[in-house]
């Protein structure tokens, strides 16, 4: 348990006001005096933190006693949501249609490609590494028009503009959003109640993350029984905050149960899941794990027979083929061009090819002498083979290498990495293993996009005071797929420190859901894309630098 009183903070988080810092957050809260700011802002984390530890979410950096548990998360907590400008929303809420158009035209292509009226080196690509069988099941005709039902890309605010780096059709984080939107949104409420209205709107309101998961799985589910959201133990680490949502969604009556593959049964004809209702018949799992780890997986062939012979629906559905971050570098492949134009409509395939980097399938394959690599330089200089970016100046290899799926080093930013933050030789040694791995892990080239700084505040329970960090962020909206409707349910920021280059979530991020800004007249755009997470614009370029 956290060793600490949430009424009456012990000495370490008594709120100390620091002469060089201003507590704009706190401002926004209790405006009269700072100490009474400062003191509003920490018992707002403080709460936070405790609704979020009962969750089994959260540990704090200083329970160590007992050790703090590998299942749960630690990171720095804010006492504001990051705030977004109605722009902004407008953007997230228009994208999430957009990924779903292209993920239903990249189908499309892999199925026409792998029929021959496409060209076959499309779905070879898709297809390099995977095993056969498991290629051979996810072109079946009963799957074929089947697509991904959670989407979650991963956004980067850059001074351009937003960057998706990824698309994620497996996500985490869904239980943690949901559950931060509850702790975030109960101690708005309390602030409602003195009169303190927040100038912001939650993205999604309190409950929109657990009831968009909930649509989603209705629809998704075309079979009696209940919902079985499996976690696989290589994903153990998400198993906490989804079996908070599923709680939370079987105290709405939903029969939804988080629970591992060796706990599924088949019977004839079914499979069945033993519940604390008794026993169940299961008409719908929800994947949440990796098909690179099938072979580790208990059960895995009978569930995927199962689904085969249709006495359970699955969702994700098993297609490695759309998991593929490949995929950004098809929509950029200039012989296709007139495809996704044609299937994703002039504006929707602009704006996609404006927000997903121009990405590069690593592929050793000889290129003839007199072609080039379309759209990749170094410099000035067009490339025509792949041993021409090895020379390349640290300013000239702004670009990521990672491995484009099906692998364990493919997701959580294991395999990333970055060109210019490699020595000369260590990059020239990390694209001859990438080029060496594309037998059975493919991976792509990236273009590379700085994100933008923001100012966020924290609780520091090491100090008990409020502590102010620039950093860099990560905006992942989380998309549920309902029939044709695909709708906007939440959206987390981890904003790390600046001076770290992969965005990811780590014990000195700051995360946070967001909101969108209430008073339009009182800010731009651009006012609140730099703001500290109340919603106060924050320091100047020049300030920020220096």
């Amino acid at each position: 348990m956290l060793a600490f009183d949430w009424f009456a903070p012990p000495a370490r988080f008594r709120p100390t006001v620091k002469g060089n810092l201003s507590l704009a957050q706190t401002e926004f809260f209790c405006p009269s005096h700072p100490a009474h700011q400062a003191e509003t802002a920490v018992n707002r984390c403080l709460a936070i933190g405790r609704y979020l530890h009962d969750a089994g979410l959260f540990t704090s950096f200083l329970d160590r006693d007992p050790p703090v548990s590998p299942r749960t998360a630690s990171w720095r907590i804010s006492p504001c949501p990051l705030l977004l400008s109605r722009d902004q929303l407008t953007f997230f809420t228009a994208l999430g249609p957009q990924l779903f158009s292209f993920y239903r035209a990249l189908n499309r292509l892999y199925h026409e490609s792998a029929k021959g009226t496409q060209p076959a080196w499309i779905a070879r690509y898709l297809d390099q590494g995977k095993p056969e069988g498991l290629v051979a099941y996810s072109r079946m005709k009963r799957f074929r028009e089947s697509l991904p039902t959670v989407i979650r890309p991963d956004v980067i605010p850059t001074q351009d503009g937003m960057i998706i780096t990824e698309l994620d059709s497996v996500p985490g984080g869904i239980g943690l959003t949901a559950a931060m939107s509850h702790a975030y949104a109960d101690q708005d409420l309390e602030r409602s109640a003195l009169n303190a209205a927040p100038r912001y709107e939650l993205i999604g309101g309190r409950n929109g993350m657990v009831r968009g998961f909930a649509a989603m799985l209705g629809a998704a589910q075309r079979l009696d029984g209940c919902v079985a959201v499996v976690v696989s133990d290589e994903a153990k680490d998400y198993r906490p905050e989804m079996a908070w949502l599923a709680a939370q969604l079987r105290e709405q009556g939903l029969p939804v149960w988080c629970v591992e593959p060796r706990d599924l049964r088949f019977t004839e004809g079914e499979l069945r899941l033993h519940t604390d209702d008794g026993e169940r018949r299961v008409g719908l799992i929800y994947r949440f794990y990796e098909l690179f780890d099938l072979p580790n997986i208990p059960k895995a062939e009978l569930v995927q027979y199962a689904a085969k012979k249709e006495w359970v629906a699955i969702t994700p559905p098993y297609k490695p083929a759309l998991e593929e971050k490949s995929a950004f570098a098809l929509l950029h492949h200039p012989v296709l061009r007139s495809y996704w134009d044609k299937q994703l409509g002039a504006d929707c395939f602009l704006h996609l090819r404006t927000v997903m980097p121009r990405t590069w399938i690593l592929d050793p394959a000889p290129i003839p002498p007199t072609a080039v690599i379309p759209n990749l330089y170094v410099g000035e200089r067009p490339v025509s083979d792949w041993t021409d970016l090895e020379t390349a100046t640290q300013k000239e290899r702004h670009f990521v290498i990672k491995p484009s799926g099906f692998s364990e080093l493919a997701w959580g930013s294991r395999g990333v990495s970055i060109g210019h933050d490699l020595p000369q030789t260590e990059w020239a040694g990390t694209l001859r293993r990438a080029l060496a791995s594309f037998p059975t892990t493919p991976h792509v080239l990236q273009e590379f996009h700085k994100g933008r700084l923001f100012e966020a505040d924290y609780l520091d329970e090491r100090t008990g005071s409020m502590a102010r960090m620039a950093g860099r962020a990560r905006l992942s909206p989380y998309y549920f797929v309902t029939g044709e409707e695909v709708r906007l349910a939440g959206i987390l920021a981890t904003i790390c420190p600046a001076d770290k280059k992969i965005i990811h979530g780590m014990q000195d991020a700051v995360m946070t859901p967001c909101a969108v800004v209430n008073d339009v007249s009182s800010r731009n755009g651009e006012d609140a894309r730099r703001t500290t997470t109340d919603g106060r614009p924050g320091s100047s370029d020049k300030e920020r630098r220096a």
